[in-house]
């Protein structure tokens, strides 16, 4: 059942105790006052119950703004399948790396407050990373495959941390096992345990030991989906002298009212944290997700925070809007413009496209904390130039089109590889809903 339709919104109608107690991120509007069709929403909610009631997901919250004004908000299945309890508009979700554009966002704030500089060596703020090692291999006549290592050929800088162009890699993604016993090594892997967890060791650690471990590439050369944004984290402790969770709040979350970002979820607000199948139907298999009821020892850039979809929707409405919302003024436009432009251009390889590993689809290339559409078409789904966007393990996703003027959230938890069929299932949805497109040449 659709719990909040974009009608119910529009027209203001009396919707119960429960619903009427969350605030709504945005101003709400009519979908067809900004080229929308309420009915064309409506199978959104209709789309995503079908999976609900397939057992295919716990409950999920789909969030559609255009022009500014929230056309659609629905909150469907379960906050937490094994209670039984119904997902709210206001449930906290864990967004993995969907925390990589908030800490992206930092790190640019720094640079706006003259504080980094995108050329900067890693080692300026973090001299653990000067002289680092490249991990080499070679294969002798019989198959044979031996690692080595040679200095690195140039300083990893803040922009390869922004870009995924350090040489870093994911001990969960990595074909180097050497650098992947590296990083279970420094307590940024575990074989065994929690997939892209890396907040159980403290910051000053975390840095030594990932200093240790070989590069996966020279720096500058490959896009790589890595632990770079953790890094990124600490160069944003170092250059601003506060603990990230700290200077987010500050900086980014307090402005923009981002009321349940962060990196843990208070005692008071855990029953809103929203709860995974405790079996995957895929697998068969558990598949849990991080503890966040808890601070973790170290704030991870990479895959720590957690937010509501309303606040999410906030943080993606400000980016549209040029790095302001309301009255905070987060980034300067020459900023945002900077940051989802592409930065990989033709000089650095992408073994694994961005849009590839984020939805199965080629067509987006890599900007500054987000992944950047390159043209209308190539891309098996709908979109338009210029849109940028990025997902999380947990099952979340989120884009900014600027061309049509609209944002969108889904969030979930159900992790796996069923991740990329939902994100590609959500953009869909969300623009099979669009009667009045803004890059129609008859439109006025």
């Amino acid at each position: 059942m659709l719990r909040r339709s974009a009608a119910v919104l529009a027209m203001g109608v009396a919707l119960g105790p429960a619903s009427l107690a969350v605030a709504q991120p945005l101003p709400t509007g009519d979908p067809e006052s900004v080229g929308m069709s309420s009915d064309r929403l409506d199978r959104i909610g209709a789309t995503f119950q079908a999976e609900i009631d397939a057992g295919e997901l716990p409950g999920v919250v789909v969030m559609v703004a255009r022009e500014g004004k929230l056309v659609y908000s629905a909150a469907l299945g379960d906050l937490d399948p094994a209670a039984g309890t119904e997902m709210t508009e206001d449930a906290i979700f864990r967004i993995y790396s969907m925390t990589k554009p908030l800490v992206s966002v930092g790190a640019m704030i720094l640079l706006e407050d003259g504080a980094l500089q995108l050329t900067d060596p890693v080692s300026k703020h973090l001299p653990e990373f000067v002289d680092m090692e490249v991990s080499t291999v070679s294969t002798d006549e019989y198959g044979r495959r031996s690692y080595g290592t040679v200095p690195a050929e140039r300083e990893m800088t803040v922009q390869d941390l922004l870009r995924h162009t350090a040489g870093l890699a994911y001990g969960e993604l990595t074909g180097n096992p050497e650098i992947r016993e590296g990083y279970a090594e420094a307590g940024a892997f575990k074989p065994d345990g929690l997939a892209f967890d890396a907040r159980g060791v403290a910051p000053e650690v975390q840095v030594a030991e990932l200093a240790d471990v070989p590069l996966a590439h020279q720096p500058g050369t490959a896009w790589e989906y890595s632990l770079a944004s953790d890094v990124l984290g600490r160069v944003v402790e170092a250059a601003s002298g506060m603990p990230l969770a700290d200077f987010l709040d500050q900086r980014l979350f307090t402005p923009l009212g981002m009321d349940t970002a962060g990196f843990s979820v208070p005692r008071n607000m855990a029953s809103r944290i929203a709860q995974p199948f405790e079996i995957d139907p895929a697998s068969g298999e558990p598949l849990p997700m991080i503890d966040v009821t808890e601070p973790p020892e170290s704030a991870s850039g990479g895959a720590g925070g957690v937010a509501s979809a309303g606040d999410y929707l906030r943080f993606s409405q400000m980016m549209l809007e040029g790095g302001a919302l309301d009255e905070a003024l987060i980034l300067s436009p020459t900023s945002v413009r900077l940051m989802v432009s592409d930065h990989l251009g033709a000089r650095i390889e992408t073994p694994v496209e961005p849009g590839e590993l984020l939805m199965g689809v080629p067509g987006y290339t890599f900007g500054l904390g987000f992944m950047v559409r390159e043209e209308a078409g190539i891309a098996g789904v709908p979109g338009s130039e210029g849109e940028f966007m990025w997902g999380g393990y947990g099952g979340t996703f989120f884009w900014v089109d600027p061309a049509e003027n609209l944002v969108a959230v889904m969030m979930s938890q159900r992790a796996g590889p069923s991740r990329a069929y939902y994100r590609r299932l959500t953009k869909q949805m969300v623009y099979q809903a669009i009667t009045e497109s803004a890059q129609d040449p008859a439109i006025e």
